[in-house]
């Protein structure tokens, strides 16, 4: 019975990669793709080979359709369940990447337009990145314009506002630096 729950998996995990990249996905050979979505502009999303993304996973991309890859994610990244990716300019993840269930990452905020309504204006922009080997816990939050350095550690629960230095655990909201990995 195991075998055949894995058997149906893989075969829809296929299925979902093949209409990705009929919508003009970026896609490697080896993925694994369970139940995600990308309602828009999947022909701005790339992943690299061994990627794997858990039930729930959203890929959001506004902004342009003419611009390059919003959302680019590394080789043999996992992203857990109901993690929502949220681009207008760029977001990329960099290889061996772990997030855990829940996250949100943006790469914008909203301008309160001249009728000073929130949702009114423009959006505001700014690239973020996470270099190889990152391990962001639980609800993390990460904001427009961060870095979070090579090895990097979130704890569950942090709004990331700043930059992360490389080999640093941060945790809280806003995220503060509590040690350094080893």
């Amino acid at each position: 019975m195991n075998l055949i729950v894995r058997v149906c998996r893989g075969v829809a995990s296929r299925w979902r990669a093949i209409v990705l990249r009929a919508r003009g996905a970026r896609l490697a050979e080896r993925l694994w793709l369970q139940k995600i979505e990308v309602p828009r502009q999947a022909h701005r999303v790339s992943l690299g080979e061994g990627v794997a993304l858990d039930r729930g996973v959203v890929l959001l991309v506004s902004g342009s359709a003419d611009a390059p890859p919003s959302i680019t994610i590394g080789e043999d990244v996992y992203i857990n369940r109901h993690t929502i990716i949220d681009s207008c300019e760029s977001i990329s993840i960099g290889s061996g990447c772990m997030l855990g269930p829940f996250c949100y990452l943006t790469d914008h905020d909203h301008v309160p337009g001249p009728d000073g309504r929130p949702g009114s204006g423009s959006l505001r922009s700014r690239p973020v990145r996470l270099e190889p080997n990152c391990w962001i816990g639980a609800h993390v939050t990460i904001l427009k314009g961060v870095t979070i350095g090579a090895g990097a550690v979130v704890g569950a629960g942090s709004v990331v506002t700043k930059d992360v230095a490389p080999g640093f655990v941060v945790v809280g909201n806003p995220a503060r630096a509590l040690k350094r990995t080893s």
